[in-house]
């Protein structure tokens, strides 16, 4: 074989040679080629040598095969089963000609100098996921015999606990990522540190920080001393902290490095002068512009020059919503959200209104912005509007948000934080005084008043239904690119039936009605969120009753040990095959009718459910039996009727008490007939409220399965390896797919792999066109020290065990417990029942898990920053509902 392919220089090591020379590699010898970017000169051990040295051991085989069945959250068997294999590695002899092959390429720069020794792995520095610091690197390394030793030890770092992890937790194959080594010639720098292009904290792509400390970097990787921080806007430091730093990294003359003190006259002195600093960031955007995204860079700075010794791309900052995808017909709802003014844009999360904040798949994401009412972006896996118009007109602007706010108070912070920014959100210059702000719904005001009649309700619900039955009917026949032309028509319907006059007038009525006796009863009895027992049981409340006819279903079931067995047994498996095992137990023809009965009711529903990608319970049955067995344990026959007609009774009650109270005040026959009208109007209204989503849902079911229809007939044409492959294609594209017979499988792959590091973003409420996450803060001053401030949706306050839970398939509560989670969309309600009360990281006073709790009940505080992370499972806590606040008791 020959020595080429062992040894590579490093400026041959360009950007498409990953697969030789790594992830590092590659980016090293594209700085090289960069116009006034130095870097230490060096060579690349290839993936060539990694290769030919593992094939020396073949237990590594079975090693990694042992390696990839793991439990990734067992660490103690990751943690032992890595260290075999390095253990392994390391032990495996240098071949001659290898050897000899690296030694020749030390002599060409100096057999004698000192080297920094770099691991450099395919799957690292990459778009996605940049594994910073899971391989090793060695610095100073004197002498062939020790730059051999090194670069055995880089491929052992290969499967470090946390390389494993982190490759774990992406989703690679451990069986797919080689090692090369880089080798280059030792910098001893005056100074050195970390540049990002974008600000790592903020996400702010115009703000460069630059983290500076004197000696060798690695005093600042390590943590050893703080640095001095610069944040540089254009061509000013608009903000510096000089450190004091009492500790440096310097290298030793036979090789190695040691901790030495800094001289106490120059500890708070700047490593670099403002120059510097500012030449630096200009070189830094140069390198970010070569490579089209944000970089992390770690510089050395030599005799007043710098040098670059890595540059990776920084991938936990949140994309910016980009443009509208060429495949987007002109005249569709998505490519209007590409038009508007340039310039500065502000942007707000649907998930956080949806109650739905995971990454989607790209399917989810197109197949919601063609069915929704306003032009939406994408960035991320998750979809934004932008506000900015809204948001720059005076006459939109107050009532953006009142909208907001009443929805979630975080994002009206998060926009008034952005508008305190004078100069980012400038007014149109066109905006006519009163008219409708560019981007934002056409001008008319609030809909009119509805009278307070059950039967508007009920002919609604009848409407939407009819709706339904004939998309079911219709769909029947269609197949092919005529499916496609037909649901874009079905979507135009979609669109009608969610913009219905009469529905939003019901809704807003049930809203503003419990807007209005809340502030009416704090005004004239001291009291707060009264209408959360008002509402208690309301009527027509197809979210609730989801969650109790489940109680039903544990009824069918709870009598019948064998099935209860049977279920404890089932897991989270895909497809509904365990149902048909059911009829060959005792009692399991009922059960099995009593499960089938609520999928035919609530079956389209599944968590996330706004992503049409995600598996129903129809289609994943399993996802129910956690919830089913906890009602089985926790409740008696009977409970959902006594549940709902103890919620009518307290809410009777209360209505009772409120009334007497306001007949005792001044003027206090005409407070409580105008209470006495507006718990009616409540009543009647405010269970509709969720009737609209399960629509859509039920017309996204319908939608889905006539897609994985088609879906399986180019499986079946050899034009698709697996169905759900269509996911991540576009509504567009696979309808072209459809058309063409042909799907580029480079872009599924691609789409795939974005996927899973979108996952690991978390979005935030408001995004600026400079990338900045705003997510807003509560200003409040009447919470308890160390408690965790949220919103108010529930009234009450309730103390138990707090149930950390982030998969609804895997609960296990008990009656008394507290749920903890993310979010809730509908398909939480049936966890409800058995819970006491309800933390939620996202939320608003009228999204689905604050009108459920309400319905149930339950202590609610929802817009808990960070709640699953600062609650740990099985804490006690007090849930403070009406005041709006959480304490961790142990």
């Amino acid at each position: 074989m020959a020595e080429r392919q062992y040894v590579l220089d490093l400026r041959e090591a360009e950007g498409t040679r990953i697969a030789l020379v790594g992830g590092k590699g590659a980016h090293l010898g594209e700085l090289s080629r960069i116009e006034g970017v130095h870097v230490p000169d060096g060579f690349c051990v290839t993936t060539e040598a990694f290769r030919r040295v593992v094939a020396l051991a073949p237990s590594l085989d079975e090693q990694l095969d042992r390696l990839s069945r793991l439990d990734p959250d067992d660490g103690e068997a990751v943690r032992t089963l890595s260290a075999r294999i390095r253990r392994t590695v390391e032990g495996i002899a240098v071949p001659d000609g290898l050897a000899a092959a690296i030694t020749r390429a030390l002599t060409r720069f100096g057999e004698g100098a000192a080297y920094a020794v770099r691991s450099s792995a395919t799957a690292e520095d990459l778009p996605t996921a940049s594994f910073a610091g899971q391989q090793d690197t060695y610095l100073n390394v004197v002498g062939p015999a020790a730059v051999l030793r090194h670069v055995s030890r880089c491929w052992a770092s290969l499967f470090t606990e946390r390389a494993v992890a982190y490759r774990q937790l992406h989703g690679i194959d451990h069986r797919t990522v080689r090692m090369a080594v880089v080798v280059q010639r030792m910098v001893l720098p005056y100074a050195a540190g970390v540049l990002f292009t974008a600000d790592p904290v903020t996400g702010n792509r115009k703000v460069a920080t630059v983290d500076a400390g004197f000696g060798l970097g690695e005093a600042l990787v390590s943590g050893l001393v703080n640095p001095d921080v610069y944040r540089v806007r254009g061509a000013e430091i608009v903000a510096r902290t000089i450190a004091a730093k009492e500790r440096a990294v310097r290298a030793l003359p036979d090789g190695g490095t040691r901790e030495v003190a800094v001289d106490a006259g120059r500890q708070r002195e700047p490593a670099l002068t403002d120059a510097q600093v500012l030449r630096l960031v200009e070189l830094g955007r140069r390198v970010e512009a070569h490579f089209g995204s944000p970089q992390d860079i770690e510089w050395c700075l030599v005799d007043d020059g710098f040098e670059i010794v890595q540059s990776r791309p920084v991938t936990t900052l949140f994309p910016v919503p980009g443009a509208v995808p060429e495949a987007v017909p002109r005249d569709s709802p998505e490519a209007a959200a590409g038009t508007g003014a340039s310039g500065n844009r502000v942007y707000v999360s649907v998930g956080h209104q949806q109650m739905m904040t995971d990454a989607m798949k790209p399917l989810g994401l197109s197949m919601w912005r063609l069915t929704a009412m306003v032009p939406m972006r994408e960035a991320g896996g998750r979809l934004f509007v932008d506000v900015t118009g809204r948001l720059a007109s005076p006459a939109s602007r107050a009532g953006l948000l009142d909208a907001m706010g009443k929805g979630d108070p975080l994002v009206r912070d998060a926009l008034e934080s952005v508008l305190d920014r004078a100069d980012f959100v400038l007014s149109p210059p066109d905006a006519a005084p009163g008219g409708p702000a560019a981007g934002g719904p056409p001008a008319g005001g609030a809909p009119a008043p509805v009278e307070t009649d059950p039967a508007v309700v009920s002919e609604l619900i009848e409407r939407s239904r009819a709706s339904v039955a004939a998309l079911e009917r219709d769909i029947g026949t269609k197949s092919g690119p005529a499916l496609f032309d037909f649901l874009l028509a079905a979507f135009e319907e979609h669109r009608r039936v969610l913009s219905d006059p009469l529905s939003i007038q019901a809704i807003m009525a049930g809203m503003e009605a419990t807007w209005w006796l809340n502030d009416k009863l704090w005004e004239w009895l001291g009291e707060k969120n009264a209408a959360d027992t008002l509402t208690l049981s309301a009527p027509d409340n197809v979210t609730s009753e989801m969650g109790l006819a489940l109680l039903d279903v544990a009824d069918a079931i709870r009598p019948h040990p064998e099935v209860v067995a049977f279920l404890r047994d089932v897991g989270d498996v895909p497809g509904a095959a365990f149902l048909d095992e059911l009829p060959k137990l005792a009692g399991g023809a009922r059960a099995r009718a009593a499960i089938d009965a609520y999928l035919d009711l609530y079956g389209m529903r599944c968590a996330g459910e706004i992503d049409i990608t995600r598996p129903r319970w129809r289609e994943r049955p399993s996802a129910l039996v956690p919830a089913i067995l906890d009602n089985v344990r926790n409740f008696g026959p009977g409970a959902a009727e006594r549940r709902f007609e103890q919620g009518r009774r307290k809410a009777r009650e209360k209505e009772q008490d409120v009334l007497a109270r306001l007949r005792a005040l001044p003027d206090g026959d005409e407070k409580a007939d105008e209470t006495k009208r507006m718990i009616d109007r409540v009543r009647t209204f405010i269970g509709y409220r969720e009737y609209p989503k399960y629509g859509i849902v039920c017309r996204y079911f319908v939608y889905k399965q006539a897609l994985l229809e088609e879906a399986e007939r180019l499986v079946r044409a050899g034009v698709l390896h697996d169905k759900e492959d269509v996911f991540h294609l576009t509504f567009q594209e696979f309808h072209e797919a459809v058309r063409a017979r042909r799907v580029d499988e480079g872009l599924v792959r691609r789409r795939k792999e974005a996927f899973r590091s979108y996952q690991a973003l978390t979005p935030p409420r408001v995004l600026t066109s400079d990338g900045e996450a705003v997510n807003g803060a509560y200003r409040r001053e009447d919470v308890p020290a160390g408690a965790l401030t949220g919103l108010p949706v529930s009234a009450g306050t309730v103390e138990g065990r707090a149930r950390v839970v982030l998969d609804m398939g895997r609960a296990d509560l008990e009656a008394g417990d507290i749920l903890i989670t993310t979010f809730t969309d509908p398909s939480w309600s049936p966890l409800f029942v058995g819970i006491a009360g309800l933390v939620t990281e996202v939320g608003g006073l009228m999204t689905h898990g604050a009108v459920i709790a309400r319905e149930y009940g339950l202590p609610a505080v929802v817009g808990v920053e960070g709640a699953t992370r600062l609650i740990r499972d099985g804490q006690r806590v007090r849930v403070h509902g009406t005041d709006g606040y959480v304490e961790i008791l142990s």
